[in-house]
């Protein structure tokens, strides 16, 4: 159960039909005629969409419009915080069992709740820890809290928004907690690499004011929605009218279906097998090809800066849509990582020669064997994750990319003069 809940009013949300408080203010945004947009000279604008492409090619052929196939995409420049109503409630995690973030974590609690008389929401192992549950000072403040207990408890609708201190992996098991709609994620950097956490706690008061004023740019992270489907086989004695048992079978008793929201990626791999993995890939139900190697990564364009940029894969911008595949180590010289539009659907499974099953994590957890018969399907959720950003979408992300992975750091060539040369 969770405790001391109070009601809150019905508000409008990320998705459609959910309830959280916090909506993207976008400003309208109009296409401009074929011969408005040429008159411009091709200016550069704010808006990080391409052009609009012309829709008719000659003097006769034009693009066949299909009126339910429209889709209405909002400028990623444009996306910016806004609250239908004062947010009153908080999530706050935090790593477990890092004592260097027992001083933050109660800094930021008492905050909340004495200066900002928010609900704080926390999940009951954190205040487990004998370093809070002993702390006599701290226990009036913890009094107040409303506790959850992780795949227990439902706070999907009693969360307006969620503060993270640690690392990226904190975010990655905030978005594991909403499997539909997520509240605005405000990562502080309080971990190893922190490529996912913009923020810095010394100025974590100012920061955490402007966004319950609404005053922040946001980046939707897209997730996966993955459904894996796994035959129920269940051992069974073939018995005779004699009531001998003849042989020993497997009976099929149906398929179990489960479903995961994923932000960085689904890895599929050989597990301890010392063979290698032999998975087909299917996209919108046509075989590509199949992944004969370690494994093969699905990533979205968060996790392309994961596991799979460690595989060779390339970096994608987070408001790119779109769905990364990259084998791991591969056993041909010939595939290469690949970019397939976000809207496609992906389907892996066991080869029918393969020699030994695989094995299927999500963002690292989860960790389950897929055989004969298992399928995993793979599209691109309509709940992404919203991320809070300390300046932009685009600072922020070159920014991490030069601070947490040093990209093309290279000691500059020195100057050479016109009279060096000769």
């Amino acid at each position: 159960m969770v405790h001391r809940i109070r009601p809150l009013r019905a508000f409008v949300g990320w998705g459609i039909g959910s309830r959280a408080r916090a909506a993207v203010a976008i400003p309208s945004v109009f296409f401009s005629l074929h011969s408005l947009f040429f008159s411009l000279s091709f200016r550069r604008t704010q808006s990080l969409h391409g052009p609009s492409p012309v829709t008719t090619f000659g003097p006769k052929a034009c693009m066949l419009q299909i009126p339910q196939a429209v889709m209405h995409i909002q400028d990623p420049a444009s996306q910016r915080l806004t609250w239908n109503k004062p947010p009153q409630s908080v999530l706050v995690i935090k790593k477990i069992q890092d004592a260097s973030l027992l001083q933050p974590f109660k800094e930021l609690c008492v905050f909340l709740t004495k200066v900002k008389n928010m609900i704080v929401y926390v999940e009951k192992k954190v205040l487990e820890d004998p370093a809070i549950s002993g702390d006599e000072n701290f226990g009036a403040i913890t009094k107040n809290f409303c506790t959850f207990r992780e795949d227990l408890d439902d706070i999907s609708n009693l969360v307006d928004f969620i503060i993270c201190l640690g690392g990226d992996g904190t975010l990655l098991y905030a978005s594991s907690l909403f499997q539909e709609s997520v509240p605005p994620v405000m990562a502080f950097h309080l971990g190893s690499l922190g490529f996912l956490t913009p923020f810095k706690f010394e100025t974590y008061q100012s920061q955490v004011t402007q966004v319950i004023e609404g005053n922040a740019a946001i980046v939707l992270r897209s997730r996966l929605k993955v459904r894996v489907f796994k035959e129920n086989w269940e051992k069974k004695a073939r018995v005779d009218d004699m009531g001998i048992i003849l042989t020993n079978g497997d009976v099929d008793c149906g398929r179990k279906v489960a479903q995961y929201q994923v932000l960085n990626e689904v890895v599929v791999d050989r597990g301890p097998s010392s063979y290698l993995s032999n998975v087909d890939l299917f996209l919108d139900g046509h075989l590509i090809t199949t992944v004969q190697g370690d494994g093969v990564i699905v990533s979205t364009p968060t996790g392309s800066t994961a596991y799979a940029v460690a595989a060779g894969a390339s970096m994608i911008h987070p408001n790119v849509p779109a769905i990364m595949i990259t084998p791991i180590c591969p056993h041909s010289l010939s595939f290469r990582p690949i970019v397939v539009p976000a809207g496609v659907e992906l389907k892996i499974m066991l080869s029918c020669d393969a020699r030994n099953t695989a094995w299927v994590s999500f963002d690292g957890r989860k960790r389950q064997e897929i055989c004969h018969g298992d399928s995993i399907t793979i599209t691109t959720s309509c709940f992404p994750v919203p991320s809070i950003c300390f300046r932009d979408p685009v600072n922020d992300w070159f920014e991490s990319l030069a601070q947490c992975l040093h990209w093309n750091v290279r000691k500059k060539q020195n100057y050479i003069s016109s009279e060096d040369e000769f």
